[in-house]
């Protein structure tokens, strides 16, 4: 989503943290290219102008005069009024209310009300332990009652019965009653959306709040909508009165202004972001990771959270048992493929690691972008039993037919192997160290950095972390060096020494980035 954002930024700041000291000129030059940056991005005007106002009332002055490094002292500043325009600090939603705690979804038709709904009670489900209850109040659209009855049954969430007839506000007032007398700790209303705002519209939400008293509105927008999605935002509050936002689609390849408008805008706080298709894809939105997103310097206490989702710890064991008597075969590659595609690819990983968003262009211009793990596993899913456990028995027949069948050439199956033997050997090497599979040597090595345990007892059990000490987390990154841009991993020397908690070991592929990518240079 801010990518081209990311790419903006970055060039100019680093452009001003190369320089001994700074003239009012040259912050002025580089705000210029800011302002050009942010509106580019499709950052609402208003917002733009009053960002880099602050920005240079700080930056310009005796605080920037007497600072050793004013370029560093810039991107400082820059980086705090980023957080500051994306409002701050995190909000999540308020569930401090008698139970049943009404939650009331509303905004246009197609922004996502539906697959949110049910998203929201899963996450309130798995992470609250909270028994939730959803009720579809969309007469209007064909099987929209239907659509939210199918994802309560994937998500294994309770919603009302349907019956016929009945007005939205009818069915309001059924779920509340429905949820006292269920022991229901949330109600979650799915209103009906228009293709655009109406008088109609309003009126139903103003009576379906009246009958309801919700606790929460949140107010569903795409973001890839952009300033439409803030002007959508605005009269929705002056009508409803929202509580909070909740954007989805921020997995897409828009210019991300509508994130950075809306909190700025409306000064109703984004909750949550819809990060992809999948039930389990939705995250809090915490403004100071989503700054440092853009600024280059990664997303630490994300990605841990992320592998503390999505790394099996059953599967983590038996594969541990594996490589401690030095044996890795294609199916534990395959898992370890999968798991990386779950973390969010190659790219979703590097995005979150600090000092490496740059790394990602050089990947993608040597062909190894995420299609590269799905060609992998198709040619590991067309081998047979005994090859995948036995890679040694390929010969040019075999590998002919592989290849017919995973729609590769013979080269592919060459590469994959010659990537298996150099990840073979290194688990061997590392014998009873390599406990836990690639993954897991990455999060386990990065949380050891973080003073959460490394790999000398294996990983730690990232999800009973508490999550006050996730959110110290950051900081300590950032005493360790890693909260800046450029700043690197430790063990990872800057871009290419290795993966963090393997003492900086080198490992083959990268020039000692992750095993068995070739093509990367290694850093001058």
């Amino acid at each position: 989503m801010f990518e081209n954002l990311q790419d903006r930024l970055g060039s100019i700041l680093n452009g001003l943290t190369g320089r001994g000291a700074l003239s009012e000129s040259d912050v002025s030059a580089a705000l210029r290219e800011v302002r050009r940056a942010l509106l580019e991005a499709d950052v609402a005007l208003d917002v733009v102008r009053s960002f880099t106002d602050r920005v240079r009332e700080k930056a310009v002055g005796a605080e920037i005069l007497k600072s050793i490094k004013p370029g560093q002292m810039v991107v400082k500043i820059v980086h705090d009024e980023l957080i500051e325009m994306l409002g701050g600090e995190g909000v999540g939603v308020d569930l401090h209310a008698v139970a049943p705690v009404v939650i009331m979804m509303v905004g246009l038709q197609g922004s996502g009300k539906t697959t949110t709904t049910a998203k929201i009670a899963k996450r309130l489900t798995d992470r609250e332990k909270k028994k939730v209850l959803m009720a579809s109040l969309d007469t209007r659209r064909p099987a929209a009652q239907e659509q939210l009855r199918q994802l309560g049954v994937q998500t294994n969430v309770d919603t009302l019965p349907v019956i016929a007839g009945q007005s939205p506000t009818d069915i309001a007032a059924r779920a509340v009653q429905a949820a006292k007398l269920g022991g229901h700790d949330v109600v979650i209303l799915d209103t009906a959306g228009r293709t655009h705002i109406d008088e109609p519209l309003m009126v139903e939400m103003a009576d379906i709040k009246k009958k309801s008293n919700p606790h929460e509105i949140l107010l569903v927008a795409d973001s890839l909508t952009g300033q439409d999605a803030v002007n959508l935002a605005r009269s929705f509050d002056e009508r409803v009165g929202i509580t909070g936002l909740v954007l989805t689609r921020m997995d897409g390849d828009g210019r991300g202004g509508a994130a950075l408008s809306m909190r700025a805008v409306t000064g109703k706080p984004i909750k949550l972001i819809g990060v992809g298709e999948r039930m389990g894809e939705l995250e809090e939105f915490h403004p100071r990771r989503i700054a440092d997103r853009i600024l280059g310097m990664g997303d630490i206490v994300s990605l841990v959270e992320r592998a503390a989702e999505n790394i099996d710890a059953e599967k983590a064991a038996a594969m541990a048992a594996k490589m401690a008597k030095g044996k890795f075969d294609l199916n534990d590659l395959a898992d370890q493929l999968r798991q990386m595609q779950k973390m969010g690819g190659m790219g979703g990983i590097m995005s979150m690691m600090p000092g490496m968003a740059g790394m990602k262009d050089k990947m993608a211009s040597a062909g190894l972008n995420d299609s590269l793990f799905g060609r992998q596993l198709a040619i590991i899913s067309s081998m047979t039993k005994a090859e995948r456990a036995n890679p040694d028995i390929l010969k040019h027949s075999r590998k002919k037919r592989i290849a017919a069948g995973s729609g590769t050439d013979a080269a592919d199956i060459n590469k994959l192997l010659k990537m298996h033997r150099q990840m073979a050997d290194m688990m061997k090497m590392m014998g009873g160290k390599g406990k836990g599979g690639l993954m897991k040597q990455m999060m386990g090595g990065l949380a050891g950095k973080m003073g959460l345990g490394g790999l000398g007892g294996g990983m730690p059990d990232l999800s009973n972390i508490d999550p006050k000490q996730l959110e110290a987390l950051q900081k300590q990154a950032e005493v360790a060096g890693l909260g800046k841009p450029g700043g690197g991993l430790p063990g990872l020397g800057g871009m290419s020494g290795g993966l963090p908690g393997l003492g900086g070991a080198k490992l083959p592929g990268l020039g000692g980035g992750f095993p068995g990518l070739p093509g990367l240079p290694k850093k001058k």
